[in-house]
């Protein structure tokens, strides 16, 4: 059993947007809609928070829903320091000590989450299989129940600190009319992100949870230095990956840091960057632009996510009976099978599979051949028939974990290092 770590939240409450440069988008629900019917103020990313989605859970749960989106880091700043800004919060695992440890998010009832028993074992026991690696860091696992004396561990109790749904492994994506296309798990590394002959076409992730992973990843696999616990740094291990950082970025090396899965995809199409952290729907969403882009599998394993579904202390009443409808609802199928599109997993894929064609969940899930042109979210053909996902079958790829995204012990030191390297 496992328990939530300290947080110093100084340097995170204190200024951590200030160079994500990341605003609230509002979208508000139409103004037909009865004043006295629940309205849920979900606060998340873009990558979930897509307006299709919005419009059929207002037009099926017949409550108004309101997105704000924005940028990982400031979503994290904003629901940590006020949660009485929003009702449901969606992002990754990361958040969740931050969060925790804030008070800013209550415990879930699992008596009453309608498809619990269909959630697979990944966030329940860390493993897609028995044989799978868990992989350094936070595994859900560690982190989602909530313990009796007000820890997170990995005893079921009945309570759960987030509900486990979008999931998935990311790495790079890089342009294949620039870069020869590799090998998956045999010459694809990290170490390309820091590879001096891409120098001034490399993008990163600004958000110090996630970027400071792939950095060490790629510093590690250019055998620039070695972590004793790469999903736990100690001081001295940060301090020396920020000096490779800082060099790199000094001379040129990076061609920017991206705040939104939007701004990956333009980096990749005006081709400022040929290779960059990428998520998912960024990748599929440049193939649809026309952009050859592949999503790396590194020898090294991936950086692994799981996506959180957490309900603000400050929630209540009818409002909270309105976020668990919202909650059960993005378990029901068609979520699953709409956010698979862009290449995510729901926790329940068999409530989703029969949402989707057999081509789509043969691509998707079983890592097979595309038997014809697939489209994506956005309605565009981001799959041609004949392809194959990069990476291969849902288990293939969640066997290859090389660190799950962390908050630290070391977190409030690393988001100082971070904000000094966006600032040199």
């Amino acid at each position: 059993m496992g328990s939530v770590k300290k947080i110093e939240r100084r340097t995170f409450l204190k200024n951590s947007v200030k160079s994500v440069g990341a605003g609230i988008g509002l979208l508000s629900a139409p103004a037909i809609i009865a004043q006295k019917t629940p309205t849920l103020r979900v606060m998340g990313t873009h990558v979930t928070l897509q307006e299709e989605l919005r419009k059929l859970a207002i037009k099926e749960l017949k409550i108004n829903i309101e997105f704000q989106p924005m940028g990982s880091a400031a979503v994290l700043q904003k629901a940590a320091a006020e949660p009485g800004s929003f009702d449901l919060y969606e992002q990754w695992s990361d958040s969740i000590n931050v969060l925790w440890q804030a008070k800013a998010i209550q415990p879930i009832e699992t008596n009453r989450l309608e498809h619990w028993s269909e959630i697979n074992q990944l966030p329940k026991t860390g493993r897609i299989s028995k044989e799978a690696k868990i992989g350094a860091g936070d595994s859900p696992n560690k982190i989602l129940f909530v313990q009796k004396d007000g820890t997170l561990g990995g005893k079921d109790t009945g309570k759960i600190s987030f509900m486990p749904y979008v999931h998935n492994v990311d790495s790079f994506g890089y342009n294949t009319s620039k870069i020869p296309k590799g090998v998956a798990y045999e010459t694809e590394s990290w170490s390309w992100l820091l590879d001096e002959k891409y120098s001034g076409k490399v993008g990163l992730i600004n958000a110090p949870t996630i970027g400071i992973f792939d950095a060490a990843l790629a510093a590690q696999a250019s055998g620039l230095m070695t972590f004793k616990d790469i999903g736990n740094m100690t001081i001295q291990e940060i301090d020396k990956l920020f000096l490779i950082l800082k060099n790199k970025k000094q001379a040129g090396h990076f061609a920017g840091f991206w705040t939104s899965v939007p701004q990956s995809v333009e980096y990749m199409v005006k081709e400022r960057v040929w290779l960059e952290s990428m998520f998912s729907p960024g990748v599929t969403t440049s193939n649809g632009a026309g952009v050859p882009v592949t999503y790396a599998s590194p020898k090294e394993g991936y950086r692994a996510w799981y996506g959180v579904m957490c309900l603000s202390t400050k929630t209540s009443g009818h409002v909270l009976d309105a976020a668990y409808k919202y909650m059960n609802w993005w378990l029901s199928g068609y979520p699953g099978a709409f956010i698979a599109r862009q290449g995510y997993y729901i926790s329940n894929p068999s409530t989703s599979k029969p949402k989707m064609s057999e081509a789509e969940w043969n691509y998707w899930y079983e890592g097979k051949a595309a038997s014809i042109d697939l489209k994506g979210t956005d309605g565009r053909i981001s799959v041609k028939a004949g392809s194959v996902r990069d990476g291969g079958s849902y288990v293939k790829r969640f066997s290859n974990i090389a660190v799950w995204n962390t908050v630290m012990d070391n977190y409030d030191y690393s988001l100082d290092k971070w904000y000094e390297l966006l600032n040199t």
